[in-house]
């Protein structure tokens, strides 16, 4: 059996083809009862719309493509549930690529995006080479979210104010007594506001002689790594700050493998307040940098842009908290 068309709907429904599309394109000038009708008729039959034969009367696909820096980051699983929210609500479909996966294969996903004639390109993260992304902001309305870079004309920012969340992790372990704390260090401009946040607190406390800073790579080795030379040191910290709550759950690994108790011998803040943070047997202190309202900005801002793709860049920037859970107390508490 051949699948039902269009004009099958409105034979079922007793309209015209015309009015049937208004009613599936969520017109409002189409009556009540004539609207009911054809949403009876659509259901009876099973229609579904054609979307490639749409795509080409509308010349639009309503697709947004999604460059995520690298899938294995669970922050990422909120701003996408954000990011989502608003683009369904609006009729888009989200096209997911993998950045990290690019990276390896050497493949250009934002070529395959602009190919595919995709609505509108949201790069999720820090991403290298911007030379690609570049060309595709050229082509399509495109937004940045949970990252600062790179500056591109026509490019909406949307992401978390950085270095006041990590200004909030600071004046915590300072509010707890701490005086020699360290931070594990991110990568870009992210990782560089970050890094601001904790010296300028440190700084205004009179304790720039007592911070120390140990660059990580974001990941969970690369947050134990980073610890273990940290508490290998002649004078040990008794708080890390570090980057993310990834590295933070590798600090954690690396403190109870040395034989230190956490939060007794050593107090740990994340950033991220991903799932891991919440849960039970890490339950790490942590900076909820807004993951879901940061996707949700990015939607809006993408909207907007489709509409008026040659306004004015902007940066918006969502309010971080500080979730304070289990792995944080006074020094030797």
């Amino acid at each position: 059996m051949r699948p039902p068309t269009i004009r099958d709907v409105a034979e079922r429904a007793g309209v015209s083809k015309s009015l049937v599309s208004l009613v599936l394109r969520g017109s409002d000038q189409v009556r009540p009862e004539k609207r009911q009708a054809v949403l009876s008729a659509v259901e009876e039959l099973g229609y579904r719309p054609n979307a490639a034969a749409r795509s080409l009367s509308e010349r639009r696909t309503r697709t947004v493509g999604v460059l995520l820096n690298d899938m294995r980051n669970p922050w990422f699983v909120e701003l996408l549930d954000g990011l989502n929210s608003l683009l369904h609500d609006r009729g888009l479909h989200m096209l997911l690529a993998d950045g990290h996966l690019n990276r390896r294969l050497g493949e250009d996903l934002t070529r395959t995006f602009t190919d595919l004639r995709v609505d509108g390109l949201v790069a999720v993260g820090t991403l290298p080479g911007t030379k690609a992304l570049r060309t595709a902001a050229g082509q399509v309305p495109t937004v940045l979210a949970g990252t600062r870079e790179p500056v591109l004309p026509h490019v909406d920012v949307v992401a978390n104010d950085d270095e006041h969340g990590a200004r909030l992790a600071t004046e915590h372990l300072i509010g707890l007594g701490h005086r020699h704390i360290a931070h594990i260090a991110g990568l870009g401009v992210v990782g560089a506001l970050r890094r601001r946040g904790f010296e300028s607190v440190m700084h205004e406390h009179g304790l720039s002689g007592t911070a120390v800073v140990e660059q990580g790579d974001l990941t969970e080795e690369g947050g134990y790594r980073a610890t273990v030379r940290l508490l290998s040191a002649a004078r040990r910290p008794t708080a890390v700050f570090a980057f993310n709550d990834i590295a933070c759950v590798g600090a954690l690994s690396a403190a109870e493998e040395l034989g230190l108790r956490v939060p007794r011998d050593l107090s740990l803040v994340g950033y991220d307040n991903t799932y891991l943070a919440r849960l039970r047997h890490l339950w790490l202190t942590t900076v909820d940098n807004a993951g879901h309202e940061v996707g949700r900005r990015a939607a809006r801002c993408l909207l907007d842009r489709i509409d008026d793709p040659v306004r004015p860049g902007e940066v918006v920037l969502a309010t971080p908290s500080l979730e304070v859970r289990g792995t944080t107390t006074a020094p030797g508490g």
